[in-house]
Formats: structure tokens, C-alpha cells, sequence
């Protein structure tokens, strides 16, 4: 058994790799940080992350930029398709509910003249839209609540409008943001941006009750890709004429899952050292979450495969035991053999016997 400082250490190292990446950017004060907790405090922090994960099963986020206007024509179209043409209520930045064609109407003139003059056609992007969901069941009234914070912490010097959807299956917002601030800087989210919004969302659903995770897809070791909206809607007219892989099979993608499988190992083995016997059930937990992660899987079904195809170069060698190393199966996978390289020395030791019997010297 270990002490449980040398516990809490163990935890606080390896998961603040899994939960928290050296490439997380916080700029907002409510996101969650552990660097300016005690030991204690941030070992207790990554055991919650532990449990909602891999006990709970607590649902994942979604937060996704779906697109953004070029010009004021686009922006007000959409204006008009989150708010159903002024019949849903949408709320502003200044927290302002409003409904209306007429009201839609003057949103879209504020926009157009609130800072830099938007064009009605831009050849750059000047709007953000952006959804935020939850999965079916979750209160509607929680999301939106949520949302109402997450867009105060995140957006608090740009103009923005949101809407809820609450008659579809999964209870989500529609935010538009305007991508000029209003001192003149420019929105340009990168995937550590997208990925601490969705940190910063899931800890404002908490604050209000409800279980919200948002780790990464290489800590669940998911594999599948995410078409874009526009690939999707494409697809879904008739238009999309190449269908991209479904899933993420990069080499980068692939070593990113080995190390956070890697970081998984670790902190199981920290847990069953632990005098607590929660803990050492908790590392239980994550052995049987693991297995269960498609990328484990899919490793395992690789295992499989290339077992097999050893079984059956060693059939081949004991039909052909002078074989030597390189030749390829019919699967793909190497055998230890060639029989082509054993016929290829054949001619060689011939000629080299006929030399050596020209150099015999006559009886």
C-alpha cells in the first residue's frame, strides 16, 4: 500500500495529463483550474472527473461552431431560422428578451451598425454561430441557464444573440456571436478554445445540478469523426459526392489515444495501491471502462487478427522448415520465410561449385 500523499500525487500528475493538456488556453475566471488548488484539493478534483467518467457515465457536452455569416444578408438569415422569424423569444448581450419580426428587425440593424459597419456581403467572416447542447432528457430551462453563463464568461466584449430550442429531441441553444469585440479585436477560436468552451459549459451545467462531462475524444478513446454541418446537410439533399473516413485514423490520432491509453494504466495503477478501499474500487472502474473504449477495442481485434496470421505462417514453416526471413502473406502480415530467397541460393552454390571443381587440381 502507498501513502495517500504519494496517492494523491500520483493522481494529480496523471490526470491533470488526461483531464487537463499542457495545450489548454484558460482565460475566462469561472473555468475550472487545479493549479491553484492544494494537493489535496486537485487530487479530489481528478476523482471527481474519475467517477463522473467512468462510474456515472456522466453525458458528454456538445459545443460546435456550425458556420458564421459573411456579409449582413447571412447573418440576418440566420437570425430569422434560430428564432423561427421572431416566433421563438432571443435574448442579447445585454440580457434582453425580445420576440418579433419587428424586434428581429432592429437586432439586425444593431448588428449592422454596432461597431464596424457590417456589409451586406463580406468576403470575411463576421459572425460565429455556435451550438450548445445536451442530450435528450436534460431540462431545457438548466441549458439555457447554463448557456446565458457560458456566453457572460466567454463572449463578455463581443455582441451576441442566443436562442433556446426546446422542441427537438435534445435540448440545445443557438448562439450567434459577432466576431469583431467591441475594442476592435477579432474572434479566432482554435481547437483549444473549442475544447475549454466545453470545459467551461459542462462546469456551468454542474453549478446548476446537472452531470456534465467534457473530456476529450482520445480520453474516451473514441475513434469516430464528425462530419462538418455542411457535409451533413449535403448528404442529406443529395449533393455530397465523396464521403470522407468515419474514422480517425491519422497517425497522430492514433498516438494520441496510445498515450492518454498510457495515462488510463497509470492511474489505475496509483488507485489499487491506495489504503482506501474506494479508491482501489475506482481502479477497478477504470479497467472495465478501458475495455470498453472503441480504441481498446479495435486494438484488441488487431491483436487478434495479427495472431492469426502468425498461427498461420507457422504452418507454413513447418511445411518448408529451411525458410529464412521476409516474405509476405496473402493477409499482409510478414511470415518468418521465403522460399524464393531459398531457390534464389541455389544457382549461386552451383556456380560456386563449379568453380572450385576447375580449380582442382588433375589426379
Amino acid at each position: 500500500m502507498s501513502a495517500p500523499s504519494a496517492v494523491d500525487a500520483a493522481l494529480v500528475e496523471w490526470g491533470e495529463r488526461l483531464f487537463y493538456p499542457g495545450n489548454r488556453i484558460v482565460r475566462s475566471a469561472g473555468t475550472p483550474r487545479l493549479s491553484a488548488l492544494s494537493l489535496g484539493h486537485r487530487a479530489a478534483a481528478v476523482r471527481a472527473r474519475l467517477e463522473a467518467t467512468v462510474l456515472r457515465r456522466a453525458p458528454q457536452v456538445m459545443v460546435r461552431i456550425t458556420g458564421g455569416g459573411r456579409g449582413m444578408a447571412t447573418i440576418a438569415a440566420h437570425f430569422r431560422y434560430i428564432a423561427k422569424a421572431g416566433r421563438l423569444p432571443f435574448e442579447d448581450d445585454r440580457g434582453v428578451t425580445r420576440e418579433g419580426k419587428e424586434a428581429l428587425s432592429d437586432l439586425v440593424q444593431q448588428w449592422r451598425y454596432g461597431g464596424s459597419e457590417i456589409p451586406t456581403a463580406s468576403a470575411r467572416r463576421e459572425a460565429f454561430n455556435i451550438i450548445l447542447a445536451m442530450p435528450r432528457g436534460t431540462d431545457p430551462l438548466t441549458v439555457q441557464r447554463a448557456a446565458r453563463e457560458f456566453a457572460k464568461a466567454e463572449f463578455a466584449d463581443h455582441r451576441y444573440v442566443m436562442v433556446l430550442h426546446a422542441h427537438q429531441a435534445n435540448p440545445h441553444v443557438h448562439l450567434s456571436v459577432r466576431v469583431e469585440s467591441n475594442h476592435g479585436d477579432r474572434l479566432n477560436p482554435r481547437k483549444a478554445d473549442l475544447q475549454r468552451w466545453r470545459e467551461t459549459f459542462a462546469e456551468r451545467l454542474r453549478g446548476w445540478g446537472i452531470d456534465a462531462e467534457a473530456s476529450r475524444q482520445a480520453t474516451r478513446g473514441q475513434r469516430h469523426s464528425y462530419e462538418p454541418i455542411w457535409r451533413v446537410k449535403a448528404h442529406q439533399e443529395g449533393r455530397l459526392r465523396t464521403r470522407s473516413a468515419s474514422d480517425k485514423v491519422s497517425p497522430t490520432a492514433t498516438r494520441t489515444r496510445e498515450a492518454a491509453l498510457a495515462v488510463w494504466v497509470k492511474l489505475a495503477q496509483a488507485l489499487v495501491k491506495s489504503p482506501d478501499a474506494k479508491d482501489r474500487q475506482l481502479a477497478g472502474a477504470i479497467a472495465r471502462y478501458v475495455q470498453q473504449t472503441p480504441a481498446v477495442i479495435e486494438h484488441l481485434r488487431k491483436r487478434q487478427r495479427s495472431s492469426a496470421s502468425f498461427q498461420g505462417c507457422n504452418s507454413r514453416r513447418a511445411r518448408y522448415p529451411s525458410v529464412s526471413e521476409g516474405v509476405r502473406t496473402s493477409s499482409g502480415s510478414r511470415c518468418t520465410g521465403s522460399i524464393t530467397e531459398r531457390r534464389r541460393t541455389r544457382p549461386r552454390e552451383r556456380l560456386r561449385s563449379a568453380r572450385r571443381s576447375r580449380l582442382r587440381p588433375a589426379a
